[in-house]
């Protein structure tokens, strides 16, 4: 059974935070405390049954107060009868609590997908949920300046949505004679195709069409202080 710790907002903390939400009613404020802990604990909200188990109420009561939460702004769902319950700050968007995802460090890339069972895992980094969305991201290192003009400097990490296409002046990671791994623009040409660098000191590289595999398109880039010149 949940029980929630006692807690009351004193009137400096609410001007702290400025414009106050809908107000709650004390079941809906008591529900909503639930639901903060157990997402903070489980990392997802609670099933409809669990919930109910938990708090001694019936399924209905549930899906009232996700209802009535909802359309005051303090939760929102996927769907109508979606289990994923994500928690809105005061900016209506989804809290730092459930913002996070983690992806993996790609030490090597081989052609192919999925590239997850053929390429060797070099750690994770942590990505802002609402900022990238995509499906079965991965990051790679960037290793020298040949992309500087884009932005992309020598150790970040190149965060990556898996593919095999890409179109006229997408950045993409390519991989060279099924060996070597590049992160440049990719052009198609009619006999051959250009990977073309963000650095006037290096020069564009034509290609076979069967000399390249495009393995990724760069979705965007984190930086950490080892990236920071």
């Amino acid at each position: 059974m949940y029980t929630p710790l006692p807690y009351t907002e004193n009137n400096s903390e609410k001007r702290k935070r400025g414009a106050m939400p809908a107000k709650l009613t004390d079941k809906q404020q008591h529900f909503l405390d639930y639901l903060q802990h157990k997402i903070a604990s489980d990392g997802q909200a609670p099933s409809l049954r669990e919930a109910a188990a938990d708090l001694g109420v019936s399924h209905a009561a549930v899906a009232q107060h996700i209802r009535a939460l909802e359309e005051k702004g303090h939760v929102k769902r996927d769907g109508r009868y979606s289990r994923s319950v994500y928690l809105l700050n005061r900016a209506r968007q989804t809290s730092a609590l459930q913002r996070w995802r983690e992806i993996p460090i790609i030490g090597r890339v081989t052609a192919g997908l999925p590239m997850y069972a053929q390429t060797e895992w070099n750690g994770t980094t942590v990505l802002d949920a609402d900022l990238f969305r995509g499906q079965n991201l991965f990051a790679l290192r960037i290793n020298g300046d040949s992309m500087k003009a884009a932005g992309i400097l020598d150790g970040d990490l190149a965060v990556c949505e898996p593919r095999q296409y890409a179109r006229n002046g997408e950045i993409v990671v390519a991989l060279i004679d099924a060996e070597e791994a590049t992160v440049k623009r990719f052009f198609l040409h009619a006999d051959h195709v250009e990977l073309r660098p963000e650095n006037p000191a290096y020069p564009a590289m034509r290609y076979g069409f069967n000399e390249v595999l495009v393995q990724g398109k760069v979705v965007g880039i984190q930086r950490g202080p080892e990236g920071i010149k």
